[in-house]
């Protein structure tokens, strides 16, 4: 299986970890990674986000780390909200997190309309900080808590 998984990782927490892992877990057949453009990344965040070429070196690293099943990883830039997924032939499933779920529903249909065949949807739940909320890059920035879901605050 081909899977795909997507985000602006910046900065990357155990809740994009989680993501990776499961994305390497099951692309047997290779992982394609992507990561949004600064554009894409600015235009719907009032947060600080770092560069592309700084947040995609830090998931080159983040993969090497997680990976122990010596999967062939491509990353790519995405520029819109359903990117390549939506026309990429080669793609079989793509990973999410709950609040991206739905996004699938419109990547499939796109893909229903050039024919392809849908992407099946793995969904990896949120990973909590140690308060009970979910950890996300936001509260990171704020300085509440840090990548592992420690709270500072």
């Amino acid at each position: 299986m081909r899977v795909v998984v997507a985000g602006t990782f910046g900065p990357i927490h155990d809740g994009h970890r989680a993501l990776f892992e499961n994305a390497l877990q099951r692309g047997d057949e290779g992982v394609v990674v992507g990561v949004t453009s600064d554009e894409m990344a600015r235009e719907s965040r009032e947060r600080r986000v770092p560069p592309f070429g700084e947040r995609r070196e830090q998931v080159k690293t983040e993969l090497s780390e997680i990976d122990e099943w010596g999967r062939d990883v491509e990353l790519r830039e995405l520029d819109d909200e359903y990117g390549f997924a939506a026309t990429d032939p080669s793609l079989d499933a793509v990973v999410v997190s709950p609040e991206t779920d739905e996004t699938v529903a419109e990547i499939n249909s796109r893909r229903e309309n050039r024919d392809l065949d849908p992407l099946e949807t793995i969904v990896v739940p949120y990973e909590t900080a140690e308060d009970g909320e979910r950890i996300s890059s936001t509260r990171i920035v704020r300085g509440e808590i840090d990548e592992h879901g420690t709270v500072l605050k």
